[in-house]
C-alpha cells in the first residue's frame, strides 16, 4: 500500500508562482515558542520536524504588523527588519527538503487577549464596539492609523521575502481586525472605511494592494478567512462568500483563499479556533466548497481533518485544494510521510483533546502533545539517544505513561517488559474515553500500544507486580506506574446516602436515582461528563463544583462548549460550594469563601469526583531492591493524562 491510496493528497498544487509538492500544510498557529518577538531555535526546530516528516507546506505563525498588534506576550513580530534572519533559517531550513514557507501577517484588532506589563493595552478597531470574550473596549482607529496598519501590512510582507519565505498570508479570519472592517455590525465608521459592502470591503485591499507594489507579482499572497465565524454578531456565510467574490476579481490580488470557520469575540465562535474532539471531523469543508464556487485560485481548508483519507475525501470531492492538518501533525510530525509510504497503522492520530497544544498557549507554555510531548521540544527529545548500556527494564503499570516510558527506553535498546494487572492496556483513559464526546481518547491507548509495539516491548497481561515478581525477573530497573484509584474523602452522614464514585457510573458499576448532585472536586472533564452523561440517562442532575466555574481546571474550548451542552440538557451547575456532608436525602456543602451552609434535598445519589489517590504500594515493597526505581504519572501524584506521558518520556530518555 503507497500513496497511490491517496491520489489526490499526494498530487502536487500550483499556488501563484509556487509548486506544493503534496495537499498537506501546517497552518499558522501560535506556538508561544519566540522570543523577544523573534523566531529560535526551538521554533526552527519545530518546524523543521514537520518538514522533514513530508509537509508540502508550513505556514508560520502570526506576526504582529503594527506595534498595536501585540495581542499576547509572546507575540511574533514583523515590524522591523530583525526578524528577518529568523525566517531565513525557517526557509532554509524547510526549503532543505522541499517544503514550501509562507508567513502571516496579522492585526487582531479588538481580540487582545493579554498584556504586556500587566496594565491593559489599548486595543484598536474599526468603531468603538466591544467584544464579548476580553471584554475589550476599543479605541476607533483614526485615518492615520489606518494608513499605518495597511502600509504594515506591506511592510511585513517585504521583510518576509526578504527572509527567504515563499509567500504571505493575510490574516482575516476569527474576527480579527480585516474582519472587523468587514462586519457591518462591528464597522460603524461614516469614512471611505465604513457603510457600504464596498467601504468596509477598501480595508482589505488596500493591504492587498500595499502587500503587491512592496513584494511584486512573483510572491505568493493569501488570505485566511472564517467561511462562517458562529458567532451572534459575526460575519455570516453569506457576507464572507459576497467579500471573497469580489477580492477575486481584482487583478493582480490574491492567489489563494485559506478558509476555517469561527471567531475569537464570542466564548462560542471561539470554540472552533481549535475545534475539541466533540466536533465532527472535516466539519468546515463545505464553508470551503461554498468559497470554492465563488473563486478562482485554489481553496485550502482545515478544521478537524486528523487523518490522511479524511483529507482525501475532501480533496476528492472538490470542497478544497489543500488541507490544513496541524494538530494531527503536533502530535505525529511525520504523518505526511507515513501515510505516502502506506504506514497508516503506523500514524499517531491526533485526539482533539486541546490539553497540551491550544491549552499550553492560553496558559502561556510553549505547545506539545499528551500523546507526543516530543512535540515542542525537538531539542530536548527529537533525537532518542542510542543507551550506552543495554539493561533489563521492568515497567509495572500499563496505562499511558507505563507504556511511554517502556516504548522510549526500548527504542532506546533496552530490554523492556511491561506487566498490567489488568487485562487491557490503558488504565484511567479506559475510563476518559467512556464519556459523552470523549471516544476519541481512547486513541491514546492504540497511539502508545503501537509505539511498545514497534519498538520491541514485550508486554504481558493480567499480571500485578509485587517484589517477588521482581526478585525473581531481577530487572536492572522498575518503572513503577501503578496509577491511582477513586478518592474517597470522609463526610458527615455518608453512610447513610448513596454514595458512589465516578468510576462505578462509568463502569455502570452504580445504580444512580433520578435526583443526582455530582460533588466535583477537580473542576475538570470527569464532573462535566458525568452530568452530561445522567443528564442524558433522564437524571436530574446538580453538578457542585469546588471552583468557580464548571471545568475551569480544563481548556476552555472543550469547557465553553460542553457548558452549552449541560445547559441545553437542564442541568443545574452550583459553583464555590465544597463538600461536607449528607444524610439519606439531603446532601450539605459550604460556600468556599461566605462559608455558609447550601443544602440540597430530595437527593437520590451522592456522586463523588473528588480526583484521585495514589497506588503507591510498590515503592514501598522495593525499598530493599538494589536497582533503579522510577516513578511516572499518577503514582507519583495524580495529575491527568499529560504528565504522566510526559514523565514517561523523560523516564525512559534517562534510564
Amino acid at each position: 500500500m503507497t500513496s497511490s491510496q491517496f491520489p489526490h493528497l499526494f498530487s502536487p498544487l500550483q499556488v501563484g508562482s509556487v509548486t506544493l509538492k503534496n495537499r498537506i500544510f501546517s497552518t499558522g498557529h501560535d506556538t508561544t515558542m519566540p522570543t523577544d518577538g523573534l523566531i529560535n531555535d526551538r521554533l526552527v526546530a519545530y518546524h523543521r520536524a514537520r518538514a522533514e516528516g513530508g509537509a508540502g507546506l508550513i505556514v508560520v505563525q502570526v506576526a504582529g504588523v503594527h506595534e498595536s498588534a501585540r495581542y499576547s506576550s509572546h507575540v511574533l513580530m514583523a515590524t522591523s527588519d530583525d526578524c528577518i534572519p529568523g525566517y531565513r533559517r525557517v526557509a532554509e531550513t524547510c526549503h532543505e527538503v522541499g517544503c514550501k514557507v509562507f508567513g502571516q501577517a496579522f492585526h487582531p484588532g479588538r481580540e487582545i487577549m493579554e498584556s504586556q506589563d500587566g496594565s491593559a493595552p489599548v486595543a484598536y478597531a474599526p468603531s468603538a464596539v466591544p467584544n464579548e470574550r476580553f471584554h475589550v473596549m476599543p479605541c476607533p482607529m483614526s485615518k492615520r492609523i489606518v494608513r499605518e496598519v495597511i502600509a504594515g501590512y506591506g511592510d511585513a510582507a517585504r521583510r518576509m521575502k526578504e527572509g527567504g519565505l515563499d509567500g504571505v498570508e493575510i490574516v482575516a479570519s476569527h474576527g480579527y481586525l480585516p474582519a472587523q472592517f468587514l462586519n457591518p455590525r462591528v464597522n460603524l465608521r461614516e469614512d471611505e472605511y465604513g457603510g457600504s459592502d464596498e467601504n468596509r470591503l477598501r480595508f482589505l485591499r488596500e493591504i492587498v494592494a500595499d502587500i503587491r507594489a512592496k513584494v511584486g507579482p512573483d510572491f505568493v499572497v493569501g488570505m485566511r478567512i472564517s467561511g462562517d465565524e458562529k458567532d451572534h454578531d459575526g460575519l455570516t456565510a453569506e457576507e464572507v462568500l459576497t467579500a471573497c467574490r469580489t477580492l477575486d476579481g481584482d487583478a493582480g490580488g490574491l492567489d489563494y483563499y485559506n478558509v476555517i470557520a469561527g471567531s475569537s469575540a464570542s466564548l462560542a465562535g471561539a470554540v472552533h479556533i481549535v475545534p475539541p474532539m466533540v466536533i465532527e471531523n472535516a466539519y468546515v469543508a463545505p464553508f470551503a466548497a461554498a468559497v470554492k464556487t465563488v473563486v478562482s485560485k485554489p481553496v485550502f481548508v482545515a478544521g478537524r481533518i486528523n487523518q490522511p483519507q479524511e483529507a482525501e475525501k475532501v480533496l476528492a470531492s472538490n470542497q478544497a485544494d489543500l488541507c490544513g492538518m496541524t494538530r494531527a501533525m503536533i502530535c505525529d510530525p511525520a504523518m505526511p510521510g507515513k501515510a505516502e509510504a502506506g504506514r497508516l497503522d503506523d500514524i499517531r492520530a491526533c485526539i482533539g483533546c486541546n490539553q497540551a497544544c491550544i491549552g499550553h498557549f492560553h496558559l502561556g507554555y510553549p505547545i506539545s502533545c499528551i500523546q507526543y510531548p516530543e512535540s515542542g521540544r525537538e531539542l530536548t527529545y527529537g533525537t532518542p539517544k542510542p543507551a550506552a548500556i543495554r539493561r533489563r527494564i521492568l515497567v509495572a503499570g500499563g496505562g499511558p505513561g507505563g507504556m511511554k516510558a517502556a516504548a522510549v527506553a526500548a527504542r532506546r535498546g533496552h530490554e523492556v517488559t511491561l506487566y498490567e494487572a489488568a487485562g487491557q492496556l490503558g488504565g484511567q483513559a479506559l475510563l476518559a474515553q467512556l464519556l459523552p464526546g470523549r471516544m476519541e481518547f481512547g486513541g491514546i491507548i492504540t497511539n502508545l500500544a503501537h509505539e511498545m509495539e514497534l519498538a520491541g516491548v514485550t508486554v504481558v497481561k493480567n499480571t500485578p507486580v509485587d517484589a517477588g515478581l521482581v526478585a525473581r525477573e531481577a530487572p536492572d530497573a522498575v518503572v513503577v506506574a501503578t496509577g491511582a484509584r477513586p478518592r474517597r474523602p470522609a463526610i458527615e452522614g455518608g453512610d447513610d446516602q448513596h454514595v458512589v464514585d465516578a468510576w462505578q457510573v462509568l463502569k455502570g458499576e452504580a445504580n444512580v436515582g433520578s435526583s443526582v448532585v455530582i460533588a466535583d472536586w477537580r473542576c475538570d472533564w470527569v464532573g462535566l461528563g458525568i452530568a452530561e452523561k445522567l443528564a442524558r440517562d433522564g437524571c436530574h442532575v446538580r453538578l457542585c463544583i469546588n471552583g468557580y466555574m464548571p471545568g475551569q481546571t480544563i481548556q476552555q474550548y472543550v469547557r465553553d462548549g460542553w457548558v452549552g451542552t449541560l445547559h441545553k440538557l437542564g442541568v443545574e451547575i452550583i459553583p464555590y460550594v465544597r463538600l461536607f456532608g449528607a444524610d439519606s436525602e439531603t446532601v450539605y456543602l459550604q460556600h468556599m469563601t461566605s462559608g455558609e451552609p447550601v443544602i440540597l434535598d430530595g437527593i437520590d445519589t451522592l456522586v463523588l469526583a473528588q480526583g484521585q489517590e495514589r497506588v503507591a504500594g510498590l515503592e514501598e515493597e522495593l525499598s530493599d531492591y538494589d536497582g533503579e526505581v522510577r516513578l511516572v504519572g499518577d503514582c507519583l501524584s495524580p495529575r491527568t493524562a499529560e504528565e504522566a506521558v510526559l514523565e514517561g518520556l523523560k523516564v525512559g530518555s534517562a534510564l
